[in-house]
Parts: C-alpha cells; sequence; structure tokens
C-alpha cells in the first residue's frame, strides 16, 4: 500500500539544488567530474585526486551538499513506503537533512580520530577518501531515482528493495575496493580490521535501523 505524497513542490526545490550543484560542479571542475563519473569503472580519480586531497575541498563540498539533499528525499520516501506513511514538511526535511549530516560528519570525524590514535593518518585519509568519493557518486545516482519515485511511477515495496540493493551494491564496491588498496596492511593486522569493521562500519546501521524501525 503506497501514500500518494499531497505535494511535491519541496521535493522539485530540492532536485533542482542538487542539479544546480552537480552543474557548477562539472562547471568549474570539468576533467576531474568526468574522472570522478567514471570511479566504478576506473581507480584513475582515486590515485590521482587522492594526492590532492585538502582538508577542505570545494568539489567534495558540493557533491557532499548534493549526497546530503538527494539522501534526505530517498531517506523520506524510503521511510514514506516501508513503515509508515508521514506528511513532508519543510521542518521535517530540514531535521532530516540535518541529522544525516551529522550521522556522516560524525563517523568521518571518529575515523579520522582513530588514524591519529593509531598514527595511520595517512591510510586513514586515503580510505575515507574513497568511501566519500562512492557516497558522493551515490548521491547523483539518486537524483534520476527520487525523480522516477516522486513522478513518473507509483512505487512498490519491491522496487525499493531493488534500489536499496543496488546502493548497497555501489557502496560495497567502494568498501572493497579501498580494503584492497590496503590488503597487506590490512592482513598485518587483521585483528584490529575487523573490530574496525564492527565498531565503525556495521554497528552504526544496525543501531540507527533499530533507531528508525523502533521510532
Amino acid at each position: 500500500m503506497y501514500r500518494i505524497i499531497a505535494t511535491n513542490e519541496l521535493f522539485t526545490i530540492l532536485i533542482v539544488i542538487s542539479l544546480v550543484l552537480i552543474a557548477l560542479a562539472k562547471l568549474f571542475l570539468p576533467k576531474r567530474f568526468g574522472d570522478f563519473i567514471s570511479v566504478l569503472v576506473n581507480s584513475k580519480y582515486l590515485k590521482i585526486y587522492a594526492r590532492e586531497q585538502k582538508f577542505f575541498d570545494g568539489f567534495d563540498a558540493i557533491l557532499f551538499i548534493n549526497l546530503i539533499l538527494s539522501s534526505t528525499i530517498f531517506f523520506f520516501l524510503t521511510y514514506n513506503y516501508l513503515v509508515e506513511s508521514i506528511e513532508v514538511s519543510n521542518t521535517l526535511m530540514f531535521k532530516l537533512a540535518i541529522a544525516i549530516s551529522v550521522f556522516i560528519l560524525i563517523k568521518v570525524l571518529i575515523e579520522r580520530l582513530t588514524g591519529s590514535l593509531f598514527e595511520i593518518d595517512k591510510m586513514i585519509d586515503a580510505y575515507l577518501f574513497q568511501k566519500i568519493s562512492y557516497k558522493n557518486l551515490i548521491g547523483i545516482l539518486l537524483i534520476p531515482i527520487n525523480v522516477i519515485l516522486i513522478y513518473t511511477i507509483h512505487p512498490s515495496k519491491g522496487i525499493f528493495y531493488v534500489v536499496i540493493g543496488l546502493l548497497l551494491i555501489i557502496n560495497s564496491i567502494g568498501l572493497i575496493t579501498s580494503f584492497k588498496s590496503h590488503q597487506s596492511l590490512i592482513k598485518n593486522n587483521l585483528f584490529y580490521f575487523i573490530l574496525y569493521l564492527c565498531a565503525l562500519e556495521i554497528s552504526p546501521y544496525v543501531i540507527l535501523y533499530k533507531f528508525i524501525t523502533n521510532a
């Protein structure tokens, strides 16, 4: 049973902002954007731009904002169709965007702190750059997905499960790529790697899932 959303105006505004952000990224850094788009099939982007990584990167910042906006829309739609029907509002979407932003940023900060504690800052920075790059790619892919879900079809649970599965596969490719880049170091520190996976890669999402389903 799906819910027909009363108004799409807010979604339209957010999607337009996302499209403008992507256009700006492509306009100001066309070569980097071209390399970034092909990151799933070509590791050129990760090899080149990881070395040029800065604490604040305008290109990544633009794509990150789009990730937040696109994720906010998709999260709302998913919750609305799979959990319970809720009314869309500016306040709700703003709170949801803030929550997603805080969740991602706190997770990144904890990972950076972990890297500093174990004196593996460079490896963690490269690893985070790869993960964030794949997440930003997901943010771009969510734009047409959101458009289709909102404006062209009546979504079903099956469609959402397929989309979620696709996004998980892309995210997993990013993780596997990162692990392969540091496989020798991982093999020498397998216990700490497993501990890291459980503490920082799996448990946050399990906690988030429990919170959402029990809300």
